[in-house]
């Protein structure tokens, strides 16, 4: 693990390549798994805000469900997670004419139409951020079904977080991300 700030960051942020392909895998991490999206506690008022927004970007089943149920529930760590539709789907997706899930809550934002893009956890996948004593771990989260993105990666040559880096630096800021690129080059300059 390497330290930047208050971030562990695992080495397998730099040594592995990840573009999303979601021709491939047709969002497939908006319906696998658990239980639905992490949330912060301040993204679950942002989402109640932001619901008049979002609302028309969802599908009817989903409307239902998240008036019925809410747009978040906690997890089997007591932590905030979109609701899900009985069929494993976030509440907040839809499908495209080509059968690609695809985030409502992305979409009414890049429509112009809300101030919030999505929840933090699903514009930082595949990397996923855990609190580790006084820090906040980075952990790249290797799925079988991202194994496309995995291809496209490698072919392409790009490193988890140079793929990451508007995430990264909505979430931890500009300056951080460059010294992140100057560890990394340092870190890979090493290994070869």
């Amino acid at each position: 693990m390497i330290i930047l700030g208050e971030q562990l960051i695992s080495e397998d942020i730099f040594e592995k390549q990840f573009i999303c392909n979601l021709n491939k895998c047709k969002g497939a991490c908006c319906i696998e798994g658990d239980a639905g999206a992490p949330v912060l506690d301040s993204e679950v008022e942002i989402l109640k805000q932001e619901w008049p927004k979002i609302k028309p970007y969802l599908t009817p089943q989903s409307i239902a469900a998240i008036e019925k149920n809410g747009f978040v529930e906690k997890d089997e760590d007591d932590e905030w997670v979109t609701t899900c539709l009985p069929t494993g789907e976030c509440n907040f997706s839809n499908r495209d004419a080509n059968g690609h899930l695809q985030c409502g809550i992305e979409q009414s934002w890049k429509d112009g139409k809300s101030n919030f893009q999505k929840p933090i956890s699903c514009h930082l996948y595949p990397i996923r951020a855990i609190k580790i004593g006084d820090y906040e771990g980075l952990n790249y989260n290797q799925w079988s079904i991202c194994s496309d993105a995995c291809e496209l990666g490698k072919k392409e040559g790009v490193p988890v977080y140079r793929f990451l880096q508007t995430a990264l630096e909505r979430k931890y800021g500009k300056a951080w991300y460059q010294e992140l690129e100057e560890i990394a080059k340092a870190y890979l300059g090493e290994k070869e």
